[in-house]
């Protein structure tokens, strides 16, 4: 059975201030989102499915519809904030959805086969896509999923602090914690640092870190289901509080349930933060097409 991308599209883009998700950055106008799945597409995935708001499903489908016909199977899963609350009353002054993990738990019964789960903004790289198909398709079971790894120097912003999950590995390059670290950034002696209530800790260059790059036997679904209930207990009257997919894969590791590989990737990530990041995308995707990796349309 061909492995399913899942795409987090949900997100309201709040810092960045537009429908980032659906913004023009390839030479013949691709979202970064094309390059996510024609990487996926030639890897081997054999489905994308695209978790986004459903006021925008109509725009949504007039993009990626037309190009993708043909080449990849398409479905659609829509995150609403009265899914799986198991009848607790959502707070009036909570927008923002859920977060990442209950965007997964909407798949259920739609995504039944292994996964991966990628951010719809973020740029992966040909070899995140090769190595997690690889994994899907020999490695992944109930008790072993994967998260593809990225060196934390090279998924910084020039342009503000970014959110990143740091992975602690053992000597099998099994996850043994992942801390969600909200304000990563270079301080002005150049060293990355993250910042909390206490104050501010350094983090290692070369440290491993999640870009929400995930793989996952559809048996993660459940898991999330089961910390999502939890998770509400605690925080549904916290507006700005997010349950987040490295929180339900930390669980799955420290209850016994099993194991999470640290997939390490030689590709370079590159994404939209915030809106003066795009010139940056922008060349990054130039240089890409000019050197070959991709052809100046996609889709042609």
């Amino acid at each position: 059975m061909k492995p399913t991308l899942v795409v987090l599209a949900a997100g309201m883009a709040s810092r960045y201030g537009s429908m980032k998700q659906i913004q023009s950055f390839g030479p013949s106008g691709e979202t970064i989102m094309d390059y996510s799945i024609y990487d996926a597409i030639r890897a081997g995935f054999g489905k994308v499915v695209f978790i986004i708001r459903e006021e925008f499903a109509e725009n949504f489908k007039a993009i990626f519809e037309p190009k993708l016909k043909g080449r990849i199977e398409t479905d659609y899963v829509f995150q609403h904030l009265t899914d799986f609350t198991g009848g607790r009353p959502v707070p009036p002054e909570r927008t923002k959805p859920w977060g990442t993990a209950h965007a997964v738990l909407c798949c259920k019964g739609q995504v039944n086969e292994p996964f991966a789960v990628i951010n719809a903004d973020d740029y992966y790289g040909r070899d995140a896509f090769v190595k997690a198909y690889d994994f899907l398709t020999k490695h992944c079971d109930e008790k072993t999923y994967a998260i593809i790894g990225y060196e934390l120097k090279n998924t910084l912003s020039d342009n503000g602090s970014v959110s990143r999950g740091v992975c602690e590995v053992d000597s099998n390059n099994n996850l043994t914690d992942i801390n969600e670290r909200t304000s990563i950034f270079r301080d002005e002696n150049g060293k990355i640092t993250y910042e909390e209530a206490g104050g501010k800790h350094e983090v290692p260059e070369d440290s491993l870190v999640s870009m929400n790059y995930l793989c996952f036997h559809p048996s993660f679904i459940s898991v999330c289901e089961q910390q999502f209930g939890e998770f509400l207990d605690k925080h549904i009257n916290e507006p700005k509080a997010e349950f987040f997919i490295p929180t339900a894969a930390k669980y799955f590791i420290q209850s016994g349930k099993g194991v999470v590989k640290v997939i390490p990737t030689s590709a370079k990530w590159f994404g939209v933060t915030y809106k003066e990041d795009a010139p940056g995308v922008q060349a990054s995707i130039d240089a890409l097409v000019k050197a070959g990796e991709y052809p100046a349309n996609l889709w042609a």
